[in-house]
């Protein structure tokens, strides 16, 4: 009963943190900032391994749903019933081209109507030693070392508010000695609750140049 107690106050203690985003003791991608370019930063990522899933259906369902899928996996659905950190952010893109989440989770166009939702899993891991989902949706990938243009905000994340922010982006890079190399992501490294002015998104883009 005690320990029960226990996790249930644990639980309730991190739901409070995180409605006012405080994302202490949650992982990250691992970047190194090269500078800026207008309205953005430059980092450059390490590569990683990420869970994903592949859904179909609007941009904030299948965030939901996909978010859903591949917690199932950390939280334990895997053959060795193991419990996995969760990281930070969740990504999510518009583009025909499936993109290589941690924070984020990330979540990518894979076509029309297609998005892929991805965690990025804690560094301590490899592919060789992350257990195998049970869902056969959900797979194990590695993602390469990127470089990528960031443009940092909070509020509202709908698909109209990272659209414009997406396009702020891009319209900051032109002239610039970086070039856009696929398309725009957005990443989200709060839960819903947490308070709008509180919250950490970001778009982003690969770019080549320098």
């Amino acid at each position: 009963m005690l320990a029960r107690f226990a996790a249930l106050a644990a639980g309730l203690a991190v739901a409070a943190c995180s409605v006012v985003g405080d994302r202490r003791g949650t992982e990250e991608p691992v970047f190194d900032v090269l500078g800026r370019a207008g309205v953005a930063e430059i980092r450059r990522y390490a590569p990683r391994i990420a869970a994903e899933t592949d859904l179909e259906g609007d941009a904030e369902t299948t965030r939901n749903d996909g978010f859903r899928r591949v917690a199932g996996y950390i939280f334990g659905g895997n053959r060795a019933a193991a419990k996995i950190a969760m990281t930070a952010p969740v990504s999510q893109a518009a583009t025909s081209e499936r993109i290589a989440m941690t924070a984020p989770v990330a979540q990518s166009a894979a076509g029309p109507g297609s998005w892929t939702v991805r965690f990025f899993m804690p560094a301590q891991w490899t592919l060789a030693t992350l257990p195998v989902p049970n869902d056969p949706a959900v797979r194990l990938v590695e993602v390469p070392g990127e470089t990528m243009a960031v443009l940092r905000f909070t509020g509202d994340r709908g698909a109209e508010a990272v659209a414009a922010r997406q396009a702020e982006l891009l319209r900051g890079l032109a002239g610039t000695a970086w070039v856009p190399r696929g398309e725009p992501v957005a990443w989200f490294y709060d839960p819903p609750w947490t308070l709008p002015w509180l919250r950490r998104n970001e778009v982003a883009v690969p770019v080549a140049g320098g």
